[in-house]
């Protein structure tokens, strides 16, 4: 049944994430458009704010998956009892400490956001972020819930719930913006649709998988430990907030609400580039820790990162050029023309996180070395270069002023920082790795060749032409790395499950 649960957990989160793009595309649009631009930055702007509160969970969801499983190898029911009553009860305070923290930023919006937003815009801007506040302190004691799932590798229910909640929630949603509610409409029906899960998720919990809690004993020894072993998740909590989140505050207080809803929307395609990045790489990730805990053969571990990279190169470079190529156009069709200052916001983000997304199951391989804190350290130290860089090139060039200086303390992190530490200290041969991925540069030529035929020749601007030509182009790109690019093994890995499918038909 374990076999099972991983099978067919790994299938539904790849349907999971293709449905929840599928969802995005369709009903993106549709909401940019029923909101307006402005009210649709101020949506991203109030988010991005209480998006900061969620750090308060300080990486403890990672510590419970770590000792849960040490109590369960050993059979200790009463110490899973403790720890399950000792997370809900942490979890339930930070929850509390949310909401206060929350309710003193919700009366405060004038010195947060600054002069930049109307007096309408900064009383929504409460009420949206109370009804956010809320919603993600409720989340906070979830967070045992859902963890304890996926300890019990329970992952055909909990990736099912996770697509019905990604169907369902713009069906909740539509009704409300097509009343008019607005932003305000749209935060609460997903709140109401997240506690409606979470509340699934807990009696799932409690009624299938019998969990229970103690809440006699507070261990004082386990807290200091797990505190010890999340303080360099919680440091990566903060880098993320302030890479991924900081550019739209800065943009809000300078130059308004309009400024954010084009970042937010490039911000959005970002985010699908790097959840793609992430699906390839998590299936490696048990393999990694087998292989340091065997041999810890540097050879073999740079083998599979290899591998690995180059996988990801194929898939993210289909994805990048396409954007390059056929990006512009997109957005103009998809969001509007309001949206096209999107277009080099979404490139400036894309180029530099393609370093760290191909070269992703390194991090696994720190962490399986125990050599992860280095790294931790070091995007803490790009967080506050990119802060440093943002602010006075937002001020200056608004939204691209922001996404480049992200990108100039990206690239010199993780393009040249990392990959020193990776080859000098954590051993993988990170110098052959990129002759590896510069291979590619022969099979990438084709359709680069294209692509700027297309644009120079073909309106892409019309539906048709767009679909027709984006079509032909991602053809002349499978078929250009087909012939140029991809070594046997890769060509292997394309093929099965096409192999599969046929034979099933033959079936």
């Amino acid at each position: 049944m374990k076999v099972n649960q991983l099978k067919a957990g790994a299938a539904l989160s790849y349907i999971s994430m293709g449905l929840g793009y599928l969802v995005s595309i369709v009903y993106t649009p549709v909401m940019l458009r029923l909101l307006g631009q402005s009210e649709y930055g101020l949506y991203n702007l109030v988010s991005s704010v209480v998006a900061y509160l969620g750090v308060l969970n300080f990486g403890f969801g990672s510590a419970y998956m770590r000792y849960y499983s040490r109590y369960k190898v050993q059979e200790e029911k009463e110490k899973i009892a403790t720890l399950n009553g000792m997370f809900l009860t942490i979890f339930s305070v930070i929850g509390l400490i949310a909401v206060i923290a929350g309710t003193i930023l919700a009366f405060n919006t004038e010195i947060i956001f600054g002069s930049k937003l109307t007096g309408v815009e900064l009383s929504k801007a409460k009420i949206l972020m109370m009804i956010l506040v809320v919603n993600l302190a409720i989340s906070f004691p979830n967070i045992v819930f859902t963890s304890h799932i996926t300890a019990n590798e329970r992952f055909v229910f909990q990736k099912l719930t996770h697509m019905i909640k990604t169907v369902a929630n713009p069906f909740v949603v539509l009704p409300l913006l097509l009343m008019g509610y607005g932003s305000v409409g749209m935060v609460f029906a997903t709140t109401i649709v997240n506690i409606t899960f979470e509340v699934i998720n807990a009696v799932y919990c409690v009624k299938k998988l019998n969990m229970r809690f103690s809440f006699r004993k507070f261990d004082s020894a386990l807290m200091k430990e797990m505190t010890i072993f999340s303080s360099y998740i919680f440091i990566n909590l903060v880098v993320d907030q302030i890479n991924w989140n900081l550019d739209k505050f800065i943009l809000g207080r300078f130059h308004g609400t309009v400024s954010v809803a084009v970042y937010g929307l490039a911000a959005q395609l970002n985010s699908y580039y790097i959840s793609i990045a992430s699906a390839v790489s998590n299936v490696f990730i048990p393999r990694v820790h087998r292989l340091v805990a065997s041999t810890n053969n540097n050879n073999a571990l740079t083998k599979l990162f290899t591998k690995i990279g180059r996988i990801q190169f194929i898939i993210l470079s289909l994805i990048f050029t396409g954007l390059l190529f056929f990006g512009r156009p997109f957005i103009n069709l998809w969001a509007g023309e309001d949206y096209n200052g999107s277009y080099p916001i979404a490139l400036l983000l894309i180029i530099p996180v393609t370093i760290p997304l191909i070269q992703n199951i390194g991090i696994e391989i720190q962490r399986a070395k125990n050599m992860h804190q280095f790294r931790s350290w070091v995007y803490l130290f790009i967080a506050l270069g990119n802060l440093a860089l943002s602010i006075p090139l937002a001020k200056l060039y608004g939204g691209i002023g922001a996404a480049l200086g992200t990108a100039i303390a990206l690239l010199i992190g993780n393009g040249f920082i990392m990959n020193w530490y990776n080859q000098a200290r954590v051993g993988l041969d990170i110098i052959g790795f990129w002759k590896q991925i510069l291979s590619f540069t022969p099979a990438l030529l084709p359709p680069v060749l294209a692509g700027l035929l297309f644009n120079r020749f073909i309106n892409l601007y019309k539906p048709v032409n767009f679909l027709i030509f984006g079509a032909i182009y991602v053809l002349i790109f499978l078929l250009s790395m087909w012939f140029f690019g991809m070594n046997q093994n890769e060509k292997e890995i394309f093929e099965k499950p096409f192999k599969r499918l046929t034979s099933k038909f033959a079936k």
